[in-house]
């Protein structure tokens, strides 16, 4: 594989790489093997970033200047589209991504996103007028405004990095944001490969986007406490999320937060149980169970508890593991030593709770981050198994004794991010659908994912939401303007 030019940071117009600074290694996951370097942002890289950003919203044109916004966004986007191929193959290298998600979340649909909002942007109506009213017995026209939020920090994660770089970036630029990407350090190569495709072929002003890859949590910390930033827009864990949150309090910073998730596929009694036992574990396989938004616990009338998990490991077992650039690869590693480390204290912690695994249990022993694609039997939905994420190839199967039971499992439990409901009859699914409380649900294979769908959670699972209109209005405020009528 040809990798890219070395990871650089972009601040304020300036891209910087490793040369005279201190690194951290970017590793590839399938062999565990650095495959290059990135610059460790400092506390100074920071402020200077935040300070460019403020420059760039408070004193160029790019706020106001829809024009500017679209062409700026469509040089993007075609920018993407040639450097794709590289793009790719990066994104497999540094996140283990199996190549066959290219062509959805890994790749295609988030850039297809840029341009969804990047039309938007031209059609979108920034004023609303209300008409005259007479408050007060003042007769007055009144105009309510949207306006972009200002600074924007976009703090983002290592699982499907440029799907959420650019579910963020994308709206906060097109509302006319200034934004600062900072990147897990899992990952940064994606995102300084997004900065580097702006300064070179875009006409973006100095400043409106700017990427820092500190390693240290500390030094980024600043993003969510300085009140030159006006929104803080991230993606992660829910423990981080509410950290975040409270750093973000005293400035009362605008948050988005799109958090964790234990999503429930839910079978009814009248679904053809294989099929939908067979088709969770498949997405419990992908990406290595990578994803917040993934079912990890399959729910199942007790009735056909067994079939259930014999068909979900029969699955599993035919996956199995392969290296993300072979072609056929469903599940590749982990991200990192420290993410397989967690997953086998999940597993160490089953067998505690008195599970069996019907299939896998185990890390395995190769050059790399690699888990073995595993279905745990044997506990209900009390267990930790079930209600912590695991975030690796590991479905939980609960039984439920109907369909009230079934919902209640669904909905006990922290979170509310996604799922799922499989019935023979698509009134009845629609119906326990409609009494799940999650973000999203897909109804007998019904698929959500796109960039007019907005994505986001109830409970623990977040604030807000991402992509579709409600995403791009996620970056806007509102003003009401009141004159003489």
């Amino acid at each position: 594989m040809s990798l890219p030019p070395p990871a650089q940071q972009l601040v304020d117009g300036r891209l910087a790489g490793a040369s005279g600074r201190t690194t951290y290694p970017i590793v590839d996951p399938a062999t565990g093997e650095e495959i290059g370097v990135a610059p460790d942002g400092t506390a100074a890289d920071v402020d200077a970033a935040i300070a460019a950003a403020r420059r760039a919203f408070d004193e160029s044109g790019w706020a106001t200047d829809r024009e500017l916004r679209v062409r700026c966004l469509r040089q993007l986007h075609t920018a993407l589209l040639d450097d794709a191929d590289a793009f790719k193959a990066l994104t497999t290298a540094e996140v283990g991504m199996p190549g066959f998600m290219m062509g959805a979340a890994g790749f295609d649909v988030p850039v297809d996103g840029l341009r969804w909002v990047t039309d938007l942007l031209e059609s979108y109506d920034f004023e609303t007028d209300l008409g005259v009213a007479h408050p007060m017995g003042i007769a007055s026209r009144r105009t309510v405004r949207r306006e972009p939020v200002g600074v924007v920090a976009a703090i983002t994660p290592w699982n499907v990095p440029t799907q959420i770089n650019l579910a963020k970036v994308g709206p906060a630029l097109a509302a006319g944001c200034t934004v600062v990407l900072k990147p897990a350090p899992d990952t940064p190569w994606l995102a300084c490969e997004l900065g580097r495709l702006v300064a070179e072929h875009t006409d973006m002003p100095s400043g409106v986007f700017n990427v820092v890859t500190p390693r240290s949590n500390e030094v980024a910390a600043v993003l969510g406490t300085d009140p030159r930033v006006d929104m803080v827009s991230f993606t992660g864990s829910t423990a981080t999320g509410r950290a975040i949150m409270a750093a973000a309090a005293p400035t009362l910073k605008k948050v988005f937060l799109e958090l964790g998730g234990k999503s429930a596929a839910v079978v009814l009694d009248d679904a053809d149980v294989a099929s939908a036992a067979g088709a969770t574990a498949f997405a419990a396989c992908i990406h290595a169970g990578q994803g917040c938004a993934i079912t990890t616990r399959l729910v199942v009338p007790r009735e056909r508890y067994d079939e259930a998990v014999q068909v979900a490991a029969a699955t599993m077992e035919s996956i199995g593991v392969a290296d993300p650039a072979d072609p056929g690869a469903i599940c590749g590693p982990v991200i990192s030593r420290a993410q397989r480390d967690r997953v086998a204290a999940y597993l160490r912690l089953a067998e505690e709770e008195g599970a069996t695994f019907a299939t896998g249990g185990h890390v395995i022993d190769r050059p790399g981050f690699w888990v073995e694609p595993t279905v745990v039997a044997g506990l209900d939905n009390s267990s930790r198994l079930a209600q912590e994420e695991i975030f690796g190839p590991v479905l939980v199967v609960v039984p439920h004794d109907g369909d009230d039971d079934a919902v209640r499992i669904a909905n006990d439990s922290a979170y509310g991010l996604s799922g799922s409901v499989e019935s023979g009859s698509l009134e009845r699914a629609k119906a326990v659908a409609a009494r799940i409380r999650t973000g999203t649900v897909a109804v007998n294979g019904g698929v959500w994912f796109s960039p007019d769908a907005p994505f986001g959670g109830y409970k623990q699972s977040g604030i807000g939401r991402e992509m579709g209109v409600a995403g791009f209005e996620e970056y806007l405020e509102t003003k009401v303007v009141a004159e003489p009528a």
